[in-house]
């Protein structure tokens, strides 16, 4: 998904905290050059636009869930749904949070829906978050925790609308929902059996 280049990264990791401390909005690609030390053309070596990199780091940050789900399926200390349901949890509970980067960049980017550009971006991190929560679930059948007559498509559908929700809720109320990552657990596990 992104490459492994140590320079990539600082210029994510530089974005991540100029946004937690002045927004999305005001974080400018000339923020970034000054706070990285880098050239402006070594910025566009690796995106073209701000929401371009803003896109790389949700899916990004997908990838990085991926790579722990994929660590707990092949530990051999995890059997069943138990652990990748409570990581996935965790992980949606903590992305909906309204002061979470990963929320602020996502309702950022909804609200530049109207830029065909940026449209494309959230399209395509869209269609990268379904591709991996299908491969989750297919996994699951895989090993036989999840039942095969479970549409891995419309489930994964089910849990992407679940986890925008929460995004939403979280940046109207200000506050995180009334539930915990157990519930959310609970209630994946019933929708998959």
């Amino acid at each position: 998904m992104t490459t492994g280049n140590t320079t990539f990264h600082t210029i994510m990791d530089t974005t991540e905290r100029l946004i937690q401390e002045k927004g999305c909005r005001q974080t400018t690609l000339q923020d970034i050059i000054r706070e990285t030390g880098l050239s402006k053309g070594a910025i566009y070596h690796y995106v073209s636009s701000k929401d371009e990199l803003l896109g790389l780091i949700l899916k990004s940050r997908v990838e990085q869930l991926n790579e722990r789900f994929t660590e707990i399926v092949n530990s051999p200390q995890s059997s069943g749904l138990g652990d990748p349901l409570q990581l996935i949890a965790e992980g949606m509970v903590r992305s909906s949070n309204h002061q979470n980067v990963t929320n602020l960049i996502f309702i950022y980017l909804l609200g530049q829906m109207d830029n065909p550009k940026v449209a494309e971006i959230v399209q395509e991190v869209y269609g990268y978050t379904m591709q991996i929560c299908t491969r989750w679930i297919d996994i699951g059948k895989l090993h036989g925790a999840i039942p095969a007559e479970i549409d891995s498509d419309v489930t994964a559908e089910m849990f992407a609308m679940i986890l925008y929700g929460l995004r939403v809720r979280s940046t109207i109320t200000q506050e995180q929902g009334p539930f915990d990552t157990k519930d959310l657990a609970a209630f994946m596990r019933r929708s998959l059996s």
